[in-house]
């Protein structure tokens, strides 16, 4: 690729940052990356009535969770500033200017009330009112008025907008890197507002003015922006500009139904649809997920690999991403999915890191009393992470998990207790808490040593020890390898817990 690769990812802050626009400016950031470019954040906030006070800092602040921070932005001058476009107003009038002076642009004058006018008369004819080539010297503007006619105008400070020139009987050929060669008759296009009469310019001109200063080299964005693709190849030629190669990514799609994803679908169905809690919508990050698990299903949420890997590192997913591989249909988005990926994640963490974070969880469940337990002192605690984390999906799933390593149970399984607790039962658990008593070396292994030579010297059957002691232990009859927990609560307590249960099932 002879051009240095320059993308940019330029979200309105309006409000939070929607996973469709995360993966947006990851598949930018990976291009960029794969190719040695630069990753670019530009603010387009020309819309300042719908400009939304901390949608910035969001913004920025979900790029860096994901680990995909802008090379060039706000705050990171890269020598194509400023960097958002309520900055950079003063420059697009001169480029308007010129639209007009090449004739490809043109004044027009016409009220909000005669447009109306328009449009309701067309509607009353069964026909759709469009302003372009075929009533434009109908109206008014400067191709149907005098230059004097104008000129008064413009002196009188009547309010205009500038809008351009669509060509009549063209066909425009257009070509994007993922949907290939796009065919569009001029003649259905409409003079799209360039600029408008409060002097700030419209997306369309905006965008393509700072696209072309900023020399980005591909526009990696949403298919939502397909219908201003011929628009905006006319505007590159009517400047005499060089186009950036185009790429218009497919829909994020709800689970089910039709439609692209919205924060109602996962009000719905309980699943977060921001990298991050904004106001009172929780995001990814604080329900629990790792910033590299959603980076990497995002990833696959309309990019094919080519192959049946399916966990990819950030690393891995620079080298072998490709434009050309990204799908043209919509992806659909599958909550299950998003948890399996984290579930991945969480497995391959390593047992200190993750008890790190579970320390952080049991800061808030523990009573100061109980954080003095060896259950909760960092080697142990990486011990019990260890015997756990393989059945949990997210960090905060752990305490769910081990909460009986740390509170003895107060109450007992029903179920469990009709079907495992029988009327020698609280004998054979009191003749065990003899043996556990007399055991000096109380490690898991020698636990179980001793306990099953003890089992069978009385020619007991296992079914009579194991499921009661797990009962008394746990409360319930889940958990690791009972003799691994007896080892980490320790002796005292395992003994203990026999005998309250004794005074509880009888």
């Amino acid at each position: 690729m002879s051009q240095k690769v320059r993308v940019r990812f330029a979200p309105s802050p309006t409000g939070p940052l929607h996973i469709g626009g995360v993966r947006t400016a990851l598949y930018n950031y990976l291009f960029a990356k794969k190719h040695g470019g630069e990753f670019i954040l530009r603010i387009e906030d020309t819309d300042q009535k719908r400009y939304v006070d901390g949608a910035e800092d969001y913004i920025v602040n979900a790029l860096n969770w994901c680990g995909i921070p802008f090379d060039e932005g706000p705050g990171k001058d890269g020598g194509h500033g400023p960097y958002r476009q309520s900055e950079r107003k003063h420059l697009y009038k001169q480029y308007a200017d010129k639209l007009i002076s090449n004739g490809n642009a043109y004044y027009a004058f016409d009220t909000a009330e005669n447009l109306d006018f328009h449009r309701k008369d067309h509607e009353a004819r069964g026909k759709t009112f469009i302003y372009n080539w075929h009533n434009r010297l109908k109206l008014s503007n400067s191709l149907s008025l005098t230059k004097e006619e104008v000129q008064t105008k413009l002196d009188a400070g009547e309010d205009y907008v500038i809008r351009f020139k669509s060509p009549q009987d063209e066909k425009v050929i257009l070509q994007d890197i993922i949907r290939g060669e796009i065919h569009i008759d001029s003649n259905v296009l409409d003079d799209k507002v360039l600029f408008k009469s409060d002097g700030m310019p419209t997306y369309h001109l905006a965008n393509i003015v700072d696209d072309h200063l900023m020399k980005i080299s591909h526009v990696i964005r949403g298919e939502e922006w397909l219908p201003s693709l011929a628009l905006h190849h006319l505007l590159y030629d009517a400047f005499g500009w060089t186009a950036p190669q185009f790429a218009h990514l497919p829909l994020i799609m709800k689970p089910v139904g039709k439609g692209k994803l919205s924060k109602r679908d996962g009000e719905k169905l309980g699943f977060p649809v921001f990298p991050m809690s904004w106001q009172e919508s929780k995001g990814y990050r604080e329900e629990g997920y790792f910033s590299d698990a959603v980076v990497n299903f995002l990833a696959l949420l309309g990019w094919n690999p080519g192959t049946e890997q399916e966990l990819f590192s950030l690393s891995e997913l620079v080298e072998t991403f490709s434009l050309e591989r990204v799908n043209k249909s919509g992806a659909r988005f599958d909550p299950d999915k998003t948890k399996w990926y984290n579930q991945q994640y969480l497995q391959s963490r390593s047992n200190a890191e993750l008890a790190e974070s579970y320390a952080e969880i049991l800061d808030e469940k523990l009573s100061s009393e109980q954080k003095s337990l060896d259950c909760a002192r960092p080697g142990t605690l990486t011990k019990i992470v260890s015997l756990i984390k393989e059945r949990a999906v997210f960090v905060s799933d752990f305490w769910q998990l081990s909460n009986y390593f740390f509170v003895a149970p107060s109450s007992y399984n029903e179920k469990a207790s009709r079907k495992q607790w029988k009327e020698d039962s609280a004998d054979i658990m009191s003749q065990l808490a003899s043996v556990l008593e007399a055991i000096d070396d109380f490690s898991s292994e020698n636990i179980e040593t001793i306990v099953k030579a003890w089992i069978t010297e009385k020619e007991l059957s296992f079914g009579k020890v194991m499921p009661p002691l797990r009962l008394v232990v746990v409360g319930e009859m889940k958990g690791p390898h009972i003799f691994d927990i007896l080892e980490m609560i320790g002796k005292e307590e395992s003994i203990e817990r026999i005998h309250k249960a004794h005074g509880i099932l009888g």
